[in-house]
C-alpha cells in the first residue's frame, strides 16, 4: 500500500459495532457509523481534489449503487457500481460490482465482480469489524481501478464515454 493511501485510510474512522443486516438495532447502529465514514472519507478525497465515487444505499443499507471513475491521461472513464452487504457482514467483505466490465479483465468474477481476493480480502480479514465500506472501497475498488483501468485502455477493452 503507498504511503498516500494509507495516510487517507488512516483518516476514516473505523467501525465499532459488529453487526450485519440480520442484527435489527445493532445494524441501525453500524449503518450509522457506516455513514459517517463514508461522509469522512468523502470530505478528505475532495479537500484533496481526489473525489472518485458517489454512493447511496437502499433504505435497510443492504444494497449500495453508485458511480466510479478514475482518470486515466487526462480523460475519464466513469463506471455503475453496485454491492450488496452479506448476511456474514463484517466478517465477510461486500463483492463491489462494475457490471460494464464483466469479461474485459481477468481480475474480475462472474457478475462483474472485481477481484480482491490476493491482496484485499486478507486485509479485512485481519480487522474485521473495524473496517467498513469506506475501507472497502478505498483498499478494494480505488487500487483495482487504479491498476485494470489503465491496463484495459492501453488493450483497447474500453474507451473514455
Amino acid at each position: 500500500m503507498d504511503q498516500g493511501t494509507k495516510n487517507t485510510v488512516q483518516k476514516i474512522p473505523m467501525m465499532s459495532v459488529k453487526a450485519g443486516p440480520r442484527d435489527k438495532e445493532q445494524w441501525t447502529a453500524r449503518l450509522k457509523e457506516e455513514m459517517m465514514g463514508l461522509i469522512k472519507y468523502v470530505q478528505v478525497n475532495k479537500e484533496s481534489d481526489q473525489d472518485w465515487f458517489t454512493v447511496e444505499s437502499n433504505p435497510a443499507g443492504t444494497t449500495w449503487t453508485g458511480k466510479c471513475w478514475y482518470f486515466h491521461n487526462q480523460i475519464k472513464y466513469e463506471f455503475d457500481m453496485r454491492f450488496d452487504i452479506p448476511v456474514t457482514y463484517p466478517e465477510t467483505a461486500p463483492e463491489i460490482e462494475i457490471p460494464e466490465l464483466e469479461g474485459k479483465t481477468s481480475k474480475m468474477y462472474r457478475g462483474g465482480k472485481i477481484c480482491t481476493t490476493i491482496h484485499f480480502q486478507p486485509l479485512w480479514a485481519r480487522n474485521t469489524p473495524h473496517f467498513g465500506i469506506a475501507h472497502a472501497l478505498a483498499l478494494g475498488l480505488g487500487p483495482w481501478l487504479a491498476t485494470e483501468v489503465p491496463s484495459l485502455v492501453e488493450g483497447g477493452k474500453i474507451s473514455a464515454k
